[in-house]
Order: structure tokens, then C-alpha cells, then sequence
């Protein structure tokens, strides 16, 4: 498992898990970005990252994406 901010670009990936506070994973899991969904790396800018997620894109910062083990 690695963190998203390490996942290449253009990739699809599998959330394996997702950590952080109650909260934090709340607010995860309302974008669509729960374990077991598949999402694409549409781009990166100085750590944060913008995926794909059914169809709609989002856009999580670097601390939020280094929660997301893939």
C-alpha cells in the first residue's frame, strides 16, 4: 500500500483504506472516496490531487490524500 500523493498520474487505483480522524474520514466517504472504489488520478499540483470519482472530478489537498492508502 502506498499514499495517493504516490500514485502515478492517469492511474487507476483501488482504495485500500482510508485514515485520519472521524471526521476527516466523514468527510472522505461523502466524496465517494470509501475502501474498495476505484478512482482515477486526473492530475497533481504541488501535492494535492485531483480524481476521478464516478464520473466527477475532486479535489483533495496533500494532507488529506496522504490519508488515502492505495
Amino acid at each position: 500500500m502506498i499514499p495517493l500523493t504516490l500514485a502515478n498520474m492517469g492511474e487507476d487505483v483501488v482504495i485500500k483504506k482510508v485514515g485520519g480522524s472521524p471526521d476527516v474520514k466523514k468527510h472522505l466517504e461523502d466524496l465517494g472516496l470509501i475502501a474498495g472504489s476505484t478512482v482515477k488520478i486526473v492530475n497533481t499540483f504541488a501535492g494535492n490531487v485531483i480524481l476521478d470519482v464516478k464520473n466527477s472530478r475532486i479535489a483533495v489537498n496533500s494532507d488529506m490524500a496522504g490519508k488515502i492508502m492505495v
